[in-house]
């Protein structure tokens, strides 16, 4: 009996491409950004991702990269990905944090991509881990070394104080000891979640040379 013949990649993509046709009729889909009907991501709210990448500082001169504000479009596709589980916008999104990881310069050297990971109660209510994701989308190669560890209560209308006191000591890094690495996050905020991030990287003997994050709120703009 003959093997069938395996599809080339732009046959997948084809059936892809029909499979998302077909189910348009049955799921309305509409753009993240504006609302515009039949389409996940007009052109116009495309453009609005294109990264601008801007250079700020977490501590003691460690660098961080944001590749967008996160207002307007960039924060309703943010919250799109985040919240209403479309993760298809992880594509433009990672490809985002990826132009602000290239803005870290690693002097040559190898470096790490490590995501912060979702809390255990976002990874349950979302079922994906949304910085894993994101690094994956954006071509880069995630190394999952950090994990939670104990609660973390919604960062969601916590001050900086309280942020900070909410991720204190909630993270741990394994098999990082002489690595080279980039902390990535989706949105910095109050920077309480990455500096949490860092202490932990550096306690497990990594040496971290930057942050970057997808987008950065106005009150950590750089």
């Amino acid at each position: 009996m003959l093997e069938p013949m395996p599809l080339r990649a732009s046959a997948w993509r084809r059936v892809g491409e029909a499979a998302a046709a077909a189910l348009s009729l049955v799921l309305p889909v509409w753009c993240a950004g504006c609302d515009e009907p039949d389409v996940a991501l007009c052109a116009n709210c495309r453009e609005l991702l294109r990264p601008s990448v801007r250079v700020g500082s977490l501590r003691a001169g460690l660098p961080v990269c944001s590749a967008l504000d996160f207002s307007g479009v960039p924060a309703r596709v943010l919250r799109a990905f985040k919240e209403d589980g479309r993760t298809g916008l992880a594509r433009p999104l990672g490809a985002a944090l990826a132009a602000a990881v290239a803005r870290l310069d690693g002097d040559g050297i190898d470096v790490a991509v490590v995501p912060v990971p979702s809390s255990r109660r976002a990874f349950r209510r979302r079922g994906y881990d949304t910085g894993t994701l994101l690094a994956a989308r954006g071509g880069l190669k995630p190394l999952r070394a950090l994990s939670s560890r104990g609660a973390v209560a919604d960062q969601r209308g916590l001050g900086r104080e309280a942020r900070a006191r909410n991720v204190a000591g909630t993270l741990r890094a394994r098999d990082v000891a002489g690595l080279s690495v980039i902390v990535v996050d989706d949105v910095l905020t109050t920077g309480a979640t990455l500096r949490e991030a860092v202490r932990a990287l550096t306690a497990g003997g990594a040496h971290v040379i930057g942050a970057a994050t997808v987008a950065a709120t106005a009150r950590h703009a750089p």
